[in-house]
């Protein structure tokens, strides 16, 4: 009899603490949803002169429109895209018409373009204020003598260039290379397949204790 009560409290506890960890992830998921919905808004909504003083949490994704002027350096971050494959993306001072310098993400041009000439100069541009959370501590360090990044890092990218450490994401507005505008594409939302394993793990978990406990029952 005992044998069974604690066979029942074991069965009963783990079953409670799976549930929990369903329901958990179902609650993060309607709030990843919801995130993504306010990012998508902000992504999308019409663009508004280039903030003074940009905060990095209430501007994130905000959409801008500036006129100014590109300059002739770039920096290459390596990327991958599903159509294109290896290549880069380009980043280059952009001086705006009151003569700020900031960073601009221009987009992605292939390996074999890596070193051909870019057109420059006066252009209206509209995109998305990002900072980006790239890299970690296996992320390769800037190869300088190549030109070659394996994240955007603002702080490095400023210093290199000479800007504020600002990034403006192109949307619209310069020739080339191909923008890649900020979306919501590259933001996990998992939550709903890591719900669907905990209830399905909660489900095995439930019909292992109730064998268990018949057996023990026969056995009784």
């Amino acid at each position: 009899m005992r044998r069974m009560i604690f066979l029942g409290l074991v069965g009963g506890l783990g079953l409670a603490a799976l549930l929990a960890l369903g329901v958990w992830q179902l609650q993060r998921l309607a709030w990843k949803e919801d995130i993504l919905a306010t990012i998508e808004t902000r992504i999308a909504a019409a663009p508004v002169p280039l903030p003074a003083n940009p905060d990095p949490q209430t501007d994130r994704y905000l959409a801008v429109a500036t006129a100014g002027e590109i300059a002739p350096q770039e920096l290459h971050v390596f990327w991958v895209t599903e159509a294109q494959g290896a290549g880069y993306r380009v980043i280059s001072p952009f001086v705006t018409a009151s003569g700020r310098r900031i960073l601009l993400d221009r987009g992605y041009i292939r390996d074999a373009d890596k070193d051909s000439a870019r057109a420059g100069g006066p252009v209206e541009i509209t995109g998305n204020l990002l900072w980006p959370d790239e890299g970690d501590w296996t992320t390769p360090p800037p190869e300088e003598d190549t030109n070659i990044l394996y994240a955007r890092d603002i702080a490095y990218m400023a210093e290199r260039l000479n800007t504020e450490p600002l990034l403006v994401v192109l949307r619209d507005g310069a020739e080339a290379p191909r923008p890649l505008p900020v979306s919501t594409t590259g933001i996990p939302n998992n939550h709903l397949q890591y719900a669907i394993t905990w209830f399905s793990l909660a489900l095995i978990w439930a019909a292992m204790t109730a064998a268990f406990l018949l057996r023990t029952r026969a056995k009784t």
